[in-house]
């Protein structure tokens, strides 16, 4: 298999793998237990936790693990925003029409329950606005949600800049806004530091860099307002009762400690490997275009729209060809529809239906993309007159 779709989930590392089997059978201790067994469970924790903080450049008392992306999203939103209610700072958040699936549905829960949500658009490569960000904060603003690396098309939002305005904004107007931040696919290819990022939460989903699948990390700077939504036990520091799963904690740490180095030679390389896939696509298929930007992008993301198919079905005749590639979000697929995030960009609906999202990875040869070229053409122009022929 040519695998590429990468941003939906990523091989599992040998070096995380070997680093969780320990505790997959005979370190098998609940870390809560008072006794030999538990020690070593806690410990393996507790190691963990401070090897993910120092690849996030944050104190380990910041470090929460979770059951992955989808969590950490959550509990950061609404923690955070239900926290800033309570205490009555306001109730009005802001966020973007082109996050997460994880996020937008927090957002509209958040709705659900009193919030008032200011949703922010993005240009045509998917960009957020530091302007329009300013102009949508208001003295009750608690919260704003603005992702990192947008997982459909890969654009990089200005999320040290936007820390910044909240930063000036608390300054004239004595009132915090606190900033959380999905970086879900940023991990590996672009550096997480959390003093440069400025954000006051984060969020990590192991998949997505090597680990398993099912755990998940929560950035969140001290001081912070937040209000547990798991609750039962005092684990986590009391900010997210259950017990542990050690081993995917385990292999969490072990994964991002190896995704957090070589990030530019490794960026470099995927980079050209997609840059060799775009040029190839676009010389060889007529009425194909590429979405979002080329520059301020991550290196692996290539999502192209192609005129007259649909994407679904690309990616079906593909798949027989042994070429995994996506038509956006994994977490979205089983209702298909056009992109949210593309008609976001202003892109037509037609061309946003027949795009494509093909996400390299780390392992990804040259070879691979030599197959991709040579079946890609001729599956679309298949594709293109088996749509005629239903019309």
């Amino acid at each position: 298999m040519v695998y590429l779709d990468h941003a939906a989930t990523t091989p599992l590392r040998p070096e995380a793998r070997e680093a969780m089997l320990p505790f997959l059978g005979e370190r098998f201790g609940n870390p809560s237990g008072h006794y030999e067994a538990g020690r070593i469970a806690q410990q393996a924790v507790d190691d963990a936790r401070d090897s993910v903080a120092s690849c996030l450049n944050a104190r380990n008392s910041e470090v929460l693990f979770t059951s992955g992306g989808t969590e950490a999203i959550n509990t950061a939103m609404v923690g955070i925003a239900y926290a800033m209610r309570r205490a009555g700072a306001g109730s009005h958040v802001v966020t973007t029409a082109i996050e997460h699936h994880a996020g937008l549905h927090a957002a509209q829960f958040l709705e659900e329950i009193g919030f008032e949500v200011t949703t922010l658009g993005c240009d045509g490569f998917g960009h957020v606005s530091p302007e329009e960000f300013e102009r949508a904060l208001r003295p009750d603003t608690v919260l704003a949600s603005v992702m990192l690396a947008n997982n459909e098309v890969g654009t990089i939002e200005p999320i040290a800049e936007l820390a910044g305005i909240l930063r000036e904004y608390a300054a004239r107007q004595r009132h915090r806004v606190m900033l959380h931040t999905d970086a879900v696919q940023a991990a590996g290819w672009t550096p997480l530091d959390m003093q440069t990022l400025g954000v006051d939460a984060l969020s990590l989903s192991s998949h997505k860099f090597g680990g398993p699948k099912g755990t998940g990390v929560l950035f969140l700077r001290r001081a912070t307002p937040f209000h547990a939504l798991l609750l039962g036990g005092g684990q986590e520091m009391q900010k997210r009762a259950g017990t542990e799963n050690v081993a995917g904690i385990v292999g969490t740490a072990k994964a991002l400690e190896l995704a957090s180095t070589n990030v530019t030679e490794r960026s470099a390389r995927v980079r050209a490997l997609r840059e060799r896939l775009r040029e190839g696509v676009l010389a060889a298929v007529p009425d194909a275009e590429t979405n979002g930007c080329h520059e301020n992008c991550l290196p692996n993301n290539l999502n192209i729209s192609f005129d007259g198919i649909e994407g679904d079905d690309l990616v079906a005749r593909l798949d027989a060809r042994g070429i995994a590639a996506s038509t956006g979000s994994a977490c979205s697929n089983a209702m298909w529809e056009p992109s949210h995030v593309l008609l976001a960009m202003g892109v037509p609906i037609r061309r946003a239906a027949g795009s494509v999202r093909f996400s390299l990875g780390e392992g990804t040869t040259e070879a691979d993309i030599a197959t991709v070229l040579e079946a890609l053409p001729g599956e679309v122009e298949r594709a293109r007159l088996s749509a005629v022929a239903a019309r």
